[in-house]
């Protein structure tokens, strides 16, 4: 008898054994990624070139923008699932009412924003941008920037003349001449640098700003999905190591995936940090614009929200407890 149902069961082994790996397989959950051509996002671009999120379990249709605020809308309006960006824009749809979550910080950089100015327009240090046209995207890290900047000189923004435009219209308006000067970030940040040689001037200040680049998602899809959150974390987590071991072949990635040309890539690579954590300069920085933009009415919000419950630290918990690095 007991021969009997081993062989029985050493059969069902066997026929287990024998199924296809799609018969065991669950099929891969889809999402959409709302994510940027921007240096930023370079985690997200090197996860789906290595098939990290298909390792995962996931099928990621990319949605692409120019910028994080137009990634974030995206997600906000259910056309994504997942939006790379920076935490101005979070913050200023938080301050809207919006429920938001964000589960990681995927890069962070002081020297990724400046101010970069025609020395013909009479600029030769930040004082000099006393009443001039300077060009910046209102609701993101530019417009904080410049105010920073601005404010770090002695000067106002009321003392310029700020000009609102898309990133993609910057480095035409300051070649054409229409503006003196633009608060922006990278590639364009270079490639108008570039383009002006010894013309341009650039405004850097480590000390006033360090920006974070962000996984966000709406509060309602992180809780009702919670295995997905996990899955796409651990895909980026794959691509933070691979960045770190492999940088050239990371920027070889993000070349061919955004057609920017690879020695650009390279000059800007050392602004960055890769690293897939959640610390407490998120709500440093979060509590910090938000009295900017109080300050300055950039809002019809007068109290101070409680940014840490739109911070979701327990999907990068389950799967990288050490990256948690906040007092919450």
């Amino acid at each position: 008898m007991q021969k009997t149902l081993f062989a029985l069961a050493l059969i069902s082994l066997l026929a287990a054994c024998q199924k296809s790996p799609q018969q065991n397989a669950e099929p891969p959950r889809k999402i959409t990624v709302a994510y940027t051509w921007q240096p930023q996002s370079t985690l997200v671009h090197v996860a789906v070139a290595k098939g990290y999120f298909a390792e995962e379990g996931l099928a990621a249709q990319p949605l692409m923008h120019t910028y994080g605020k137009a990634a974030l809308q995206s997600v906000i309006e259910g056309k994504a699932d997942f939006a790379t960006v920076a935490e101005t824009p979070v913050m200023f749809n938080i301050l809207k009412g919006e429920k938001i979550f964000v589960i990681a910080n995927i890069e962070a950089s002081s020297m990724n924003n400046a101010i970069v100015a025609r020395k013909d327009a009479g600029i030769s240090k930040p004082g000099d941008l006393k009443g001039k046209r300077i060009a910046y995207t209102p609701g993101t890290t530019s417009e904080f920037f410049l105010d920073s900047l601005l404010t770090a000189n002695g000067l106002t923004r009321k003392e310029t003349q700020p000009v609102s435009l898309k990133p993609e219209e910057f480095q035409e308006a300051i070649l054409a001449k229409n503006v003196d000067a633009v608060s922006t970030w990278n590639y364009p940040l270079t490639q108008i640098k570039q383009q002006l040689g010894t013309n341009g001037m650039i405004f850097f200040d480590r000390e006033i700003y360090t920006e974070t680049f962000n996984i966000a998602a709406r509060q309602d899809f992180i809780r009702n999905n919670p295995e997905t959150a996990k899955r796409f974390l651990r895909a980026l987590i794959k691509a933070e190591n691979f960045v770190a071991e492999n940088p050239e072949e990371a920027q070889a990635i993000m070349a061919a995936a955004t057609k920017i040309d690879r020695s650009l890539i390279h000059e800007v690579w050392n602004a960055f940090n890769y690293h897939v954590v959640l610390d407490q300069t998120l709500l440093i920085t979060l509590e910090d614009e938000a009295r900017w933009a109080m300050r300055n009415k950039l809002t019809d919000r007068t109290d101070m929200p409680d940014f840490s419950c739109c911070i979701y630290p327990d999907s990068l918990r389950a799967v990288k407890p050490e990256a948690i690095r906040m007092n919450r």
